[in-house]
């Protein structure tokens, strides 16, 4: 089984008609059927964060490419968050306790 990750969502923020800011939402999927289990993920990415770092050089948005945009993703961290959502509930579900309705109240 292999994740697959979508981006499903770009929302551009212009200034100037140049993208100064994206919004992204990326979906992952895994299991047999590839919706077995699904979580989506919403980042901010400015072009120059608060600390002056520079994220991307702003553009006009009809020149970004699929791959640019993907690659302002923060995909290393959701990698790690799905898996850790996938084992949770997929391959190690909580210990629950189970209900026994066949239960006989001793007299």
């Amino acid at each position: 089984m292999a994740v697959t990750k979508t981006l499903t969502g770009a929302i551009p923020y212009n200034k100037s008609s140049k993208v100064q800011q994206w919004d992204f939402t990326m979906q992952y999927e895994e299991g047999e059927d590839a919706t077995y289990y699904t979580s989506s993920f919403n980042a901010s990415i400015p072009a120059t964060d608060s600390e002056g770092n520079v994220n991307f050089t702003p553009k006009a948005e009809g020149s970004w490419t699929l791959a640019q945009l993907t690659a302002l993703c923060p995909i290393s961290q959701w990698d790690t968050v799905f898996a850790s959502q996938y084992d949770s509930v997929i391959t190690n579900p909580p210990d629950d306790p189970v209900p026994d309705p066949s239960y006989v109240i001793p007299s």
